[in-house]
């Protein structure tokens, strides 16, 4: 039942407030130093890597044109939320307008679900490399690419957009505590004194149908992946081919495990998870990922090596 009219609030009308990390907040001046750390690598080491892939010919690849998309997707999910994230911890500015907090959900929704449909095309890359090798270059063409990246822009818009309209749609009565550090879906339906049923209902079901079936497309990809790789009989070859899925696979479990800890800490861990590590958790999800992927795909990249080495001494050269 919808509460009487004269307690509805006009959310538009409203200052939210974002606490940070519940029961942590005399830490929060020392958390923000990692915080700002990881957001600093993050925003250098994922900028740097989209201008050496644009820049360097040799890296004009498949897999690294999606790892282009991976970096840009990275940038966005820290810049969306560690500014502000920052700003709680050190200046204590804890309010934000209703229309900011939305804008806010939806970048952080949207960025999440084409991160996690780039790593999907990332792991068809792979399974194309390494079972039809010869025809690697005539299936992933410049064409394809661009129609992958630019499906996955769509399919993150047309699945986070109604979270605009869900949240826009409910009735509020004056709650404005947001226990987060930064703005989400369920977070603001809940600031409601209205049925959030169907908010509930969309957002589990938009979860496994989008990013739940990323996973499993993606373990299906990698175990016909290991199919064809144990169907080759030199061990060194086998060694070769698994060494170039490392990389792909250390993103995916960086990506995947913080959340979907958080998505079921969020709906059935209770009591027995301390809400102020669900949010700690969720806080390091948004700069730990972007942070360790340019590092990564550094380390264990020998083309990204290379041209790293050769630029620096160009550099080094010219000055």
């Amino acid at each position: 039942m919808a509460p009487p009219l004269q307690n509805q609030t006009d959310p538009l009308d409203v200052r939210y407030v974002l606490i940070g990390i519940p029961g942590l907040e005399a830490l929060h001046t020392w958390i923000s130093i990692p915080v700002c750390f990881m957001y600093i690598v993050a925003m250098v080491g994922n900028i740097f890597l989209v201008f050496l892939i644009v820049t360097e010919h040799t890296l004009h690849e498949p897999m690294y044109f999606f790892l282009s998309m991976l970096a840009l997707a990275d940038v966005l999910l820290s810049t969306a939320t560690a500014p502000k994230m920052l700003a709680i911890f050190w200046f204590h500015s804890t309010d934000i307008s209703f229309r900011s907090c939305v804008s806010q959900m939806f970048f952080i929704h949207f960025t999440f679900v084409a991160e996690s449909a780039i790593l999907l095309a990332m792991a068809f890359d792979r399974y194309v490399a390494i079972c039809y090798p010869l025809k690697y270059t005539t299936i992933l063409t410049s064409t394809v690419i661009g129609k992958i990246g630019v499906a996955a822009m769509v399919r993150s818009f047309l699945i986070c957009c109604p979270f605009i309209f869900l949240v826009y749609r409910l009735l509020y009565c004056g709650r404005k505590i947001l226990l987060h550090s930064y703005c989400e879906h369920m977070g603001i339906a809940r600031l409601a004194c209205d049925n959030i049923n169907i908010n509930i209902i969309y957002g589990l079901t938009m979860a496994l149908l989008s990013t739940g079936l990323d996973v499993v497309f993606i373990i299906m990809s990698y175990t016909m992946i290991l199919h064809a790789v144990f169907q080759i009989p030199s061990w060194a070859a086998r060694f070769k081919a698994l060494n170039t899925c490392a990389s792909h696979i250390c993103v995916i479990l960086i990506f995947y495990t913080p959340a979907f800890f958080s998505f079921f800490a969020h709906r059935f861990g209770g009591e027995t998870i301390p809400r102020h590590i669900h949010i700690l958790v969720a806080n390091l999800y948004v700069v730990v990922p972007p942070m360790l992927n340019p590092i990564i795909y550094g380390v264990k990249t020998k083309q990204i090596q290379n041209r790293v080495v050769l630029l620096f001494s160009t550099l080094s050269t010219c000055c």
